[in-house]
């Protein structure tokens, strides 16, 4: 097919990794890796001028809000079904729970980057949520 009237894009490799950028909008595709392992999630992130919609396309995920304070104050999971649109509003703490043959695209302002992101350090108690959020959803990264 001609590449200038359709663009096929894929990523099987590990991470985050974004494939389309076109005017103000970037569509991308986060897989499992260990940074995100639920052992390894020790922060949240938000976007201070974006909106980000996370769609599960394969495997199993959870969202983690921690809502939108000065600090991610709480920690809500959102189990993710596959093909529902998932907003996470701007200026929202997040962090995510993959299972390791998952698959989400995401979709955000083609500039959502450190420049206009936070990050700040989530509590042991909200930690210790978090695994047990992954014991009861994701066992097997656990075992």
């Amino acid at each position: 097919m001609d590449k200038n009237l359709l663009q096929i894009c894929d990523h099987d490799g590990e991470g985050y990794r974004p494939l389309i950028d076109f005017g103000e909008w970037r569509v991308a595709i986060l897989r499992y890796q260990d940074s995100i392992h639920p052992g390894n999630i020790h922060s949240m992130e938000r976007h201070k001028e974006t909106d980000e919609v996370f769609v599960l396309t394969k495997g199993k995920s959870v969202l983690i809000i921690g809502g939108n304070g000065s600090q991610a104050d709480q920690v809500y999971p959102q189990v993710m079904e596959t093909g529902k649109i998932f907003n996470v509003r701007r200026n929202t703490w997040h962090t995510i729970l993959l299972s390791q043959d998952a698959a989400v695209l995401i979709v955000e302002n083609r500039n959502t980057d450190e420049h206009n992101s936070e990050h700040t350090n989530i509590s042991h108690e909200q930690h210790i949520l978090i695994m047990d959020l992954a014991r009861r959803h994701l066992p097997e990264l656990l075992t």
